[in-house]
């Protein structure tokens, strides 16, 4: 038999139950019991758990071995059903002689006179036909009862079993054969009822009108012979025959176990399915209710793991009546009224067990029926690895290891399967490692050194190429790997796949040499990291593929937009950018050609690109013109470069450095100019010995800088040559604008032994006439100064002297006649007394007069003040030893710099400005001399 297969093992302890009143002895049942049921004991505080009945007596027995009772009928009980999830017991019995089977209901949480409350009776009769009842099943939700009878009758009361007004009796259609076995099986809002007989198995759908009826089997079985398992089996119907233990569905017959042996008792309790039998009798169909056993047969119980294929326990008892399951035991009543328990060991002990007959595999199913936690399946599923790695089975081991992972330590198992001749075993183990995500870098190195080690190419290219929601490892370090490794196209694909750009052009460009290849895998990219990957490989690029790098480089410095092909994915960032050309011209470092042609492309795509763009520019552009001897190509290499220094963009400096590098002459005046630095003009034609260019530089920039005259003056007079043309010039255009002294231009020209005096002749007499004509016009003002001094000072004698007579008429202010009170000054001006208060500053001075009065008065102490400095400068630079050091004080202090007043243009006044301007002219000659 298949059974026979099975392992047994003895998972339960049995122990007589002792009675604590009897000081250990073994406890004793009452007599004549014939019927039990349990059920609430460890709900409700171990009340009312064991039910057993004796001349009409119904019998609680509670978990401290209390014994009580009440009588619930007067003859005998029959039947008794014991709700689970209720404290409502259900019995079947008679009060009269007879068959006459009634029905009764017992509330047990409530009392009348001591005794249970019966909260319904009624008679057990199909068809009003006297028939004994077989068999007892409730519904746990108190709607349903089903009574089975020994003529094949099954009597379903609907409605609330508790009360008689609520509920409805009906009788369900089925055969002759005494009825064995009811169970109610609930299924959602379905429910159903299976029926089984000594002949057949059925099963009614009670959620349905008219209770259609399936005919399961054509077997049945004996009377307590069919149990219902529990949900987490789905709740089959148990049929027990003497040849197979059938199972059933509503619909359908599923697994069948052939367990031989006469079948007395079936029951099923958390997962366990445990069975009474006895193997010398066979059951006939007239002795359907053969549960009575004979007082010298021996009983075998057995109880079945049916999961997970082994026999939990298995011993023989004597006269058994009944086996109950209550307080998470199984309680075995013998007719000698001993009472035996099966306590089941602890899932650790069980497992123990299993582990020293090195049955890990039951083990293991045994681990998850019995809902360990994954701690305890890893510790079974190390165990059973380390078993088959010592017996040499290593496929088998890292099939067990793999199913440790995320709680054994990895290198626990790599260590074992370190040895070259395990690598595949190493192999599994580590991708099962990356399928669950729990790799790191080292375990990934690891991986890919395997799949080269092996040469194993598609199972690398599976690894790698997997899809991106199945990626369980770090791609970095599988793309260092397999460079290592030299798989240079698989690392490609990786960093392609996985966007790690700078691997990608790493290895194409160091290992690969496919300059072109990454040139264009760098136009595909974001515009950031186009200019970074640029910025590192574009010397590399540009020395292998100039002109692929060039375009790309005026892309990424113009208006960059990633390139489209059939290669791109919508991951990537079209983002558009503009990188600065500046940072790029080092890229060319060694391709002049090249670089010309992006800068002038830069110029003319941006005119406003960075200074160095077009400093780089004209730096080429000079050197083509320094190295050309083509006059007319120089020519036009000449212009281009005078078009950069007239754009404004080049930076003065840099310009005028690389202009005076390349001694290009054009420029290097050009900058001088535009830069206003017109003495290094004069320098520039004067060490080039430029003597017309000289000249022409002070007449073009004389006005701006008077000293260039000096300072061609100078230069001529250290010449020996013969240049009195030149000084001529020069002197004529001082003596026009009186820009030196004339001992000064003498002792300039007394170093000059070629310039004899005809040369400053003319100069000399022209001087001369000036100064002579101005001293007549300075005599000419101070005779007019001291006539008006005259006749200022008659004016205030005769003030001092004579009555003065007002004789206004009108006001001098609104011009209005004039009318008392008014206000007269001696200046000769009236005024409205009102329009003196409103316009004058002060009562005492006379509004029209008062702004030219203030004119004079502060000519008077400008003179006053220059006259004093004067006199204190001339006494501190004769006294001081130092005179260049005087002066540069006074400098420092302002004293030298243009005194400016703004007067009204009347001719009398100009002369003093004109006196104080040439005081000053004078006073810097004189300065300079004694310096």
């Amino acid at each position: 038999a298949a059974f026979l297969q099975w392992r047994r093992f003895v998972f339960f302890d049995k122990e007589t139950v002792k009675d604590p009143s009897e000081n250990g002895k073994n406890f004793q049942l009452p007599l004549g019991i014939s019927a039990c049921d349990s059920g609430r004991g460890h709900v409700l505080c171990f009340f009312n758990s064991f039910i057993a009945h004796m001349d009409g007596q119904i019998w609680f027995l509670t978990r401290s071995l209390q014994l009580s009772s009440f009588q619930a009928y007067k003859l005998r009980v029959t039947h008794l059903y014991q709700l689970k999830q209720h404290n409502i017991l259900v019995s079947v019995g008679e009060d009269e002689q007879g068959i006459n089977p009634l029905v009764k209901v017992w509330n047990l949480d409530k009392r009348d006179s001591g005794s249970p409350l019966c909260t319904r009776i009624f008679p057990a009769i199909p068809g009003n036909k006297p028939t004994e009842v077989s068999c007892l099943s409730v519904h746990e939700n108190l709607n349903f009862m089903a009574i089975g009878f020994t003529d094949g009758s099954v009597v379903l009361t609907k409605g609330d079993i508790t009360r008689d007004r609520h509920s409805k009796t009906l009788s369900l259609p089925g055969g002759n054969c005494p009825i064995t076995g009811l169970a109610f099986r609930q299924a959602g809002k379905i429910t159903h009822l299976f029926v089984a007989t000594l002949e057949k198995v059925q099963c009614y759908t009670l959620s349905l009108k008219e209770y259609p009826r399936v005919e399961l089997d054509t077997h049945g079985c004996a009377l307590r012979c069919s149990a219902l398992t529990d949900p987490s089996q789905d709740s089959q119907f148990i049929v027990a025959g003497d040849d197979c233990v059938y199972l059933f569905q509503p619909d359908e017959r599923g697994p069948c176990f052939a367990f031989e042996g006469h079948k007395l008792l079936t029951h099923w309790h958390r997962g366990y399915l445990l069975m009474l039998t006895d193997n010398n009798k066979s059951p006939t169909k007239s002795d359907y209710a053969s549960g009575g056993p004979s007082p010298t047969v021996k009983h075998t119980l057995t109880i079945y793991d049916l999961d997970n294929k082994f026999i939990a326990y298995s011993a023989v008892f004597d006269d058994v009546i009944d086996v109950l399951a209550e307080w998470g035991s199984f309680y075995v009543l013998t007719r000698d009224r001993t009472m035996y328990t099966l306590q089941e060991k602890d899932t650790q002990t069980k497992l123990e067990m299993l582990f020293k007959k090195n049955l890990f595999v039951m083990a293991i199913n045994l681990a998850k029926s019995q809902h360990l936690d994954n701690d305890g399946l890893s510790e079974i599923f190390r165990q059973y690895g380390d078993h088959l790695y010592n017996k040499g089975d290593h496929d088998g081991a890292i099939q067990q290891y793999i199913r440790t992972i995320g709680k054994l330590e990895p290198s626990y198992v790599i260590r074992k399967f370190l040895d070259a001749q395990r690598i595949h075993n190493l192999t599994a183990y580590l991708q099962a490692l990356h399928r669950q995500s729990l790799a790191n870098a080292d375990h990934t190195t690891l991986l890919l050194n395997c799949y080269t080690k092996l040469k194993d190419s598609s199972k690398l290219e599976e690894f790698i190429k997997s899809n991106e929601s199945e990626v369980h490892f770090d791609v970095e370090i599988a793309i260092k790997v397999l460079r290592q490794a030299g798989y240079h196209s698989h690392a490609v694909f990786l960093a392609e796949r996985h966007m790690h750009h700078e691997w990608y052009l790493k290895i194409q460009l160091e290992d690969l040499k496919n300059y072109q290849e990454a040139l264009r895998y760098i136009g595909r990219l974001p515009f950031n990291q186009a200019e970074s990957n640029m910025k590192r490989y574009g010397k590399t690029l540009m020395h292998h593929v100039p002109e692929s790098t060039t375009v790309l480089l005026k892309r990424l410095c113009t208006d960059y937009q990633p390139s489209k092909d059939s290669t791109d994915r919508d991951s990537l960032d079209k983002t558009a950018g503009k990188a600065n050309p500046e940072e790029f011209i080092p890229v060319f470092a060694n391709n002049p050609r090249e670089l010309r042609a992006f800068l002038e492309h830069m110029i003319e795509v941006d005119p406003l690109s960075p200074e160095g763009v077009y400093d780089t520019l004209l730096e080429l552009r000079l050197q083509d013109w320094a190295h050309e001897q083509d006059p007319e190509k120089k020519r036009v290499l000449q212009e281009a470069a005078l078009s950069l220094l007239r754009s404004d963009n080049t930076v003065f400096d840099k310009a005028l450095v690389l202009c005076q590098m390349h001694n290009f002459k054009e420029g290097v005046l050009y900058l001088y100019e535009k830069g206003m630095l017109y003495q290094q003009i004069m320098h520039y034609h004067m060490q080039n010995e430029e003597y017309g260019k000289v000249v022409e530089a002070c007449k073009r920039y004389g006005d701006k800088e008077a000293c260039l005259w000096e300072q061609a003056l100078g230069y001529f007079a250290r010449k020996e040559e013969n240049c009195k043309a030149y000084i001529s010039e020069v002197l004529q255009h001082i003596d026009q604008n009186n820009l030196m002294p004339p001992l000064l231009v003498v002792q300039t020209l007394a170093h000059n032994s070629t310039a004899s005096l005809s040369v400053i002749k003319d100069y000399l007499i022209n001087k001369l006439e000036r100064e002579t004509r101005q001293i007549e016009e300075d005599e000419k003002k101070i005779r007019q100064y001291r006539e008006e001094t005259a006749h200022l000072r008659a004016e205030i004698q005769e003030l001092k002297s004579c009555a003065k007579i007002f004789q206004k008429t009108k006001c001098s202010m609104c011009n209005s006649p004039l009318e008392l009170p008014s206000v007269h000054f001696l200046c000769g001006h009236s005024f409205h007394q009102h329009c003196l208060e409103s316009f004058a500053e002060s009562e005492a001075e006379c509004p029209t007069c008062t702004p030219e009065n203030r004119k004079v008065m502060d000519m008077l102490r400008a003179q006053d003040q220059k006259r004093d400095l004067h006199d204190h400068f001339n006494r501190q630079l004769k006294s001081s030893n130092d005179g260049f050091s005087v002066v540069a004080d006074y400098f420092g202090r302002g004293v030298f710099n243009k005194l400016t007043l703004i007067t009204d243009p009347p001719g009398g006044k100009s002369g003093a400005v004109n006196l104080d301007a040439e005081f000053n002219r004078d006073l810097l000659i004189n300065t300079k001399r004694h310096a």
